[in-house]
This record gives structure tokens, sequence and C-alpha cells, in this order.
């Protein structure tokens, strides 16, 4: 994996060029393609784009992303290019504007190159529910990446881009970078414009960045933070220079541990490493000390009443009359419906849009979303509390390594439970980060999870720095 600091060295020194980087990408997927990461290449249009950085940095007018090499997983909106969500209902669909998250990469000068791979309408922990096939894991082809952004997790683990933009519902960026050892950073809910994100579960979803490095999840992340009045949720709340937070120090931070997060199920390599970054804090100064989150049992519950129900919300646009997929030889209106339905979207994606219709449906909504908006009120309480005691908290990202293809697609509550340990932060609104700690026995990658006060992504980038550069693998 190459680093943003070494691209920037090289084309300082005059050893490279950014097309010459961009050249290096695009050959390193086109020998990957087995992989399966990317869905869409854009070898013509990042050349271009490179040239066109080249010629800004000739004359001093260059982005502060110049000579960064980005790929995008395919549920945001670039203008011109296919949109696909990995679902066969939106096969051939092009987008007609940007997402200002890809708008914000473009002025800063980042050559796009590519659109990942994912589960489709990014339901899934795999990455084995997308209608264009799974992506594989690097190291061990025979398992999976994570999801949804598999993709984008493994195009920047097998080094087919410098950094890549995923979204993240219940740990669809903190979960994949744990499973494929890079880093991936969930910031605070309105943190990152929405505005061009295909919407899964709008109260939940959030863009954030997989990077080889910390410091460079920072840098992207401060080109695509802040407020945008094309969404309605985004905040205002100054940007800080997240870099200059990347101290190398922690003296003095309070570390929380959550004792929920540590029960049965908990994998005891995963374990281990955990509490080799717990000494790892301890030796840089922080104080460590046990919290507990007691609401965390009905997590999992309360996250899948509640986004199952956005997605059944948010997925009804998509019936076959306005754009994608629609069903030939449909003889009315509501077999039109049916069928594009039935035949555009895959198991997974129908599974939970029936779960959310029915928890929304009449004789339901109280005794289930209307409880599960009380356990999620009930959640983020627990993180205030606890935050008012410490700066941030440490947790295991995963409960295991990656595991193999088809090991849990027959039993979804198992699959559900891969997130066990991140979809508090989507219920809660704050911000996570994963970084890689090291390997198992049989040389998968670990990474652990630090999460933080709303709008304080520096300080878990200022404790994932620390523990990258104590624990390079």
């Amino acid at each position: 994996m190459r680093d943003f600091d070494d691209i920037r060295r090289d084309l300082a020194a005059g050893t490279a060029t950014v097309e010459s980087i961009t050249r290096d990408y695009l050959a390193s997927i086109g020998r990957q393609s087995g992989l399966n990461a990317f869905l869409a290449v854009f070898s013509e249009s990042a050349v271009e784009a490179a040239r066109e950085v080249d010629r800004k940095r000739s004359n001093g007018t260059a982005g502060s992303l110049a000579g960064m090499v980005v790929s995008v997983k395919d549920v945001l909106a670039m203008k011109g290019e296919r949109l696909t969500c990995g679902s066969k209902i939106l096969d051939g669909f092009i987008a007609p504007y940007d997402a200002t998250v890809i708008a914000r990469l473009r002025a800063a000068d980042a050559v796009l190159i590519g659109k990942c791979n994912m589960d489709e309408f990014a339901m899934g922990s795999s990455t084995e529910h997308s209608a264009f096939g799974r992506v594989h894991l690097p190291e061990d082809e025979a398992r999976v990446p994570g999801g949804s952004s598999g993709g984008s997790a493994v195009a920047v683990s097998a080094g087919m881009s410098t950094a890549s933009l995923g979204s993240d519902t219940g740990g669809s960026i903190r979960q994949p970078a744990a499973f494929t050892g890079v880093v991936g950073l969930k910031p605070t809910y309105g943190r990152v414009s929405r505005y061009g994100l295909v919407a899964f579960a709008s109260s939940f979803d959030t863009i954030g960045p997989f990077a080889s490095r910390v410091r460079d999840a920072a840098h992207v992340l401060q080109t695509i933070a802040g407020y945008d009045p094309y969404d309605a949720t985004s905040s205002a709340v100054p940007v800080p220079e997240y870099a200059s937070a990347l101290t190398g120090e922690v003296k003095g931070l309070k570390i929380g541990i959550p004792r929920e997060y540590f029960g049965p199920g908990l994998n005891d390599e995963i374990r281990s490493a955990v509490d080799a970054a717990l000494r790892t804090l301890r030796e840089h100064g922080a104080a460590v000390t046990e919290v507990s989150l007691p609401h965390t049992e009905y997590t999992i519950a309360a996250y899948y009443v509640l986004a199952t129900a956005e997605a059944s919300s948010n997925l009804a646009r998509f019936d076959g009359t306005r754009y994608g997929f629609r069903a030939p030889e449909a003889a009315e209106l509501n077999g039109l419906y049916v069928r594009s339905r039935t035949e555009g979207f895959g198991p997974e994606v129908q599974r939970r849009i029936m779960l959310g219709t029915y928890v929304l449906s009449a004789g339901y909504y109280d005794a289930y979303y209307r409880k599960a908006q009380k356990v999620r009120r009930l959640i983020a309480q627990d993180f205030d509390r606890v935050f008012a005691a410490v700066d941030c908290l440490l947790t295991p990202t995963t409960p295991t390594t990656a595991f193999r293809a088809g090991e849990k697609t027959d039993n979804p509550l198992a699959m559900y439970l891969s997130d066990i340990y991140t979809t508090s932060a989507n219920l809660a609104g704050i911000p996570g980060i994963s970084v890689p700690v090291g390997r198992d026995r049989r040389g998968l990658p670990i990474g652990v999870q630090i999460l933080g006060k709303k709008f304080d992504e520096s300080t878990i980038l200022r404790v994932a720095d620390v523990l990258e550069s104590a624990h390079a693998q």
C-alpha cells in the first residue's frame, strides 16, 4: 500500500508524476481484476484528470489532494457515470450530477479512478450480496472482505487506489476496514454531506474514507467535511485541521473500555490484540478505565428494526417506472411494480424491505418501530453519560476476523451479528474509526475501534495514529 506522504515525496523529488502514479494504479487494478473490487474503471478520464493536475502542479495552482488517487463506492453519484448500488434494478443508470463529496474531491485535485463493488444497496456485511459477484479478500480469496463497502476496502488494501470513499450505515466502513487491514473512518452524522448518496437508512447513513494510513484518512475527511446547503442534515459545526491532531501523543487522555463489548463471542486473538492496544495507550500516558453501556444488548435489534423501516421507505422509489430496471412485457401497472421489484432486487434487499414494511404496518408500528426509537434514545444517552467521564472508547471492531464466503449467507442473524460492535455508533450518531493492530495466526488482519464524542473526530484520529505507529504491520 502506497500512502499519500510517499506520493508527495516522489512528486516533489520529480521521480513521479500524477499521471505515472495514476497509470500504476490502473495497472494494479488490471492485474488484480479477479478480486472483483471494481464495477467501473475510469481508465481514460482518470489519466486525463491526472494530466490536468500535473499542469496545475507546474504552475503552483494544484489542490490539497494533488497526487491522491481515490476510488468510490458505487452508491455515490458521479455525473455521467454508472450508478448501480450493486443492484440489477439500477444496472445501466447514469448519474445526472456529482455528489457533494465527489465535487469536493475534484476541487482538491484528487484523481477519481473508478467505482467499487458493494453489497446491494449497502445491505450486507460481506460483499456477497452484489448483483455483480462477490468481492474476494486479497489474503485468502475464499474469504470475504466484509461489507457493505468491501470493494472500497479491497481497493486500498490491495494497492489499487490511495484512498476510497465508502458509506457506513451500521459498520459498513469500519467492519471491512478491520477485515482487510486498512483504516476506516465513520464521521459524526452530519459532518459530511449525504447529497448524492443513494439512501439506505437516511438517519444512519454516513460517508467516510478508507486509507492505508490514519493521516491519509484525515486528509480526505478534511476535504469532504463541512456544511452543505444541499443536505438539510449536514452540520455547520466548524471543521478543524485534522492532520494537526496527529501529534503522536495521547498523554492525559481518558480511554473508556465498555465491558459489554468483551462478552461471549469475541475471538480470543482479537481480545488479545485489544489488550495489546490498551497497553500501548497506557505506555503513552493515557488513563484507561472500565465503563458501562448498559443498553448495548439491544443494539442489533433496535438497529434492524429502524434501518429496515427506513430502507422500506427509501427503496419504494425503485418501482420500474421512473429509472433503472423495468420488467419486460408486464401486462398492467401492479404487475409491473411486482415483477420489476421481484426481479430487480436481490434476496437480502427483499428481506429487509419486507421486514421494514412489517414493522411500519398498522398494528405493529408501536410494538416495534416506536419502541426501537425509544431504545435508540437510551443507547445515545449511554454514550452521553460515558463521554462526560472519558474522551473516547476503545473496543474490538469485529467479533471475528474475516470469515469464509458462504459461511453466513444462510443464517441472516449470524451475518447481522458481524456488526455487533459497530451499529451502536450509527444509532447514536457518533464518530468511529477502525485501525489495524496486527494479524491472527492465519495471517488475517485484526482491527480495533475507537469511538468518540460527536464532532470530535480529532481525538479518535489522534488515538488511532498512536496505535498505528506502535502496531505497524
